[in-house]
């Protein structure tokens, strides 16, 4: 056998594995789309397959349930999130990887031990903050959390740090470009898969996100998808085949922009991970 044809056999055998592996970590998804077809309770009559006929009953009650207020709700509140802590953590990282000044090294201490805390131990003094600031009856709660994003100022310090030289940023200077200048003109363009890989994150992360929307959301128009899906279940019942629905069109957005952005995301992953 020639070296070509190993090369074609070996190259066949990886496509193939690809393929298999694809369709393994594909097929739980797959179920959660069929199952949105199904009657709830002929869920457990065994695992479906094939579809079943009860996919518009079961559109029909996610909508009655206000699914298109809360989607528009969640995309609001995952682009602000992306916005909000993409420029603050930029702003935060370009300052500790580049400037010099008193305090840096305790503030990069803090950012690191806020890390360390769980973010479950200040969801109380959070909503209390939110509360005397009266911001409870609104979706700011869900966006201002990603200001502060102590991982989100780490990353994009890493970034900074091995992605943007300094006789760059001297070079800016000497020909009269402004510190802003040379952060949104030279800066963000040397960093755009990290950013990318920031933004993909938030998003992911604000748009799950169930457990501060439960404390802090009361007013229905206020749900999120989360909390929509949760409130297709009550004390006496729940509606399974509309809540697979529901979670089969809210997962939509997550894989088309993990799709579009799964190249830039990996490379990102992989730049933040080596420091070089």
């Amino acid at each position: 056998m020639s070296k070509k044809s190993r090369k074609n056999i070996n190259a066949a055998v990886k496509q193939i594995f690809l393929i298999l592996m694809t369709i393994v970590m594909f097929f739980p998804l797959y179920i959660v789309f069929i199952m949105g077809t199904y009657y709830s309770e002929d869920i457990f009559k065994g695992l479906p397959v094939l579809p079943g006929n009860y996919l518009l009953e079961n559109i029909k009650m996610v909508i009655s349930k206000g699914y298109f207020k809360a989607y528009f709700n969640s995309i609001t509140v995952s682009v602000a999130s992306v916005i909000i802590s993409v420029l603050i953590s930029c702003l935060i990282g370009f300052a500790l990887a580049k400037y010099k000044f008193k305090g840096k090294k305790l503030i990069f201490a803090f950012i690191m031990a806020i890390m360390m805390i769980p973010g479950q131990i200040s969801m109380i003094g959070y909503m209390l903050e939110m509360r005397k600031l009266g911001l409870l009856t609104t979706l700011l709660p869900l966006i201002f959390t990603w200001a502060a994003h102590p991982l989100g100022a780490f990353l994009m310090m890493q970034f900074i740090s091995d992605g943007v030289p300094d006789e760059l940023l001297e070079s800016g200077r000497l020909d009269g470009c402004s510190e802003p200048g040379i952060f949104f003109k030279i800066v963000v363009p040397c960093v755009k898969p990290g950013i990318l890989t920031l933004a993909t994150l938030v998003f992911l992360w604000s748009w799950n996100n169930y457990i501060l929307p439960v404390i802090l959301i009361n007013k229905q128009e206020l749900f999120t998808i989360p909390l929509m899906v949760n409130n297709l279940s009550n004390s006496f019942r729940s509606d399974y085949g509309a809540i697979m629905c529901a979670l089969a069109f809210s997962v939509l957005p997550m894989i088309v922009i993990f799709s579009l952005c799964s190249k830039t995301f990996i490379k990102g992953i992989a730049a933040g991970a080596v420091k070089g």
